[in-house]
């Protein structure tokens, strides 16, 4: 059985502020766990591989099933601490590809071409590329033959309201619902912090932090059809 390979930033801060950010934990713990128990193994991979900061906000909308995870050893080696770097990945490896989001990703997502390797390689090998939140920065710029990923296509991400509500609209470098936009896509979504995620083809986003359960739940819905 091939694996899920789940994207992580590296960034610890708003740019060139004294903020701190990061992962949001629950994106990714959340996840992994409904992976995990639908019998996939998942891999952790960075921009540029190694220690990945946690935003320091997540921490407060944990509960205990996210905290649980958090602590087990395996999560605080490889994803943590010893994050893959993309040239250790191979994308063979893998049926699906999801870009957790926290605000970090907005720095060091979209311009990575390593990682929009590894997923035009997902891509094209049947997999899916799936993202929740900020994550879907890390789609905004992946190219097939030429042709921006997105276009055309039903997607969802943070909203320009929920960045405004969350209070970063004046250090984010971009809104992510704006970016997709103008890349062609059609930007989809629900109210405010409200748990959705949408499914085009191979594509499957979630809008929020709190989406991270339904990304999952349909994704592992696909690869239970396929397998």
């Amino acid at each position: 059985m091939k694996k899920i390979l789940i994207v992580l930033t590296n960034t610890t801060r708003y740019g060139e502020t004294t903020d701190p950010t990061g992962l949001w934990l629950g994106e990714a713990t959340e996840f992994a766990l409904i992976m995990q128990q639908a019998g996939y193994q998942v891999d952790y991979v960075s921009p540029k591989g190694g220690f990945v900061p946690l935003d320091p906000r997540s921490m407060k909308y944990t509960d205990a099933e996210v905290m649980a995870f958090y602590e087990t050893a395996d999560f605080q080696k490889r994803a943590l601490t010893a994050s893959l770097a993309p040239d250790e990945v191979n994308p063979a490896d893998y049926i699906a590809i999801y870009y957790a989001g926290g605000h970090g990703v907005m720095w060091d997502f979209p311009d990575n071409p390593e990682l929009q390797q590894l997923a035009v390689s997902i891509y094209k090998n049947h997999g899916y590329v799936t993202s929740v939140c900020h994550g879907i920065a890390g789609l905004l710029n992946i190219k097939i033959d030429g042709q921006y990923l997105i276009a055309g296509r039903k997607v969802t991400g943070f909203t320009k309201a929920e960045e405004v509500l969350a209070g970063k609209q004046s250090v984010v470098p971009f809104f992510n619902q704006v970016a997709a936009e103008k890349r062609g896509a059609n930007f989809v979504k629900q109210r405010a912090y409200k748990e959705f995620a949408v499914q085009d083809g191979q594509l499957i986003t979630g809008q929020n932090p709190f989406s991270a359960k339904a990304v999952a739940r349909l994704l592992v819905k696909n690869l239970k059809q396929v397998s």
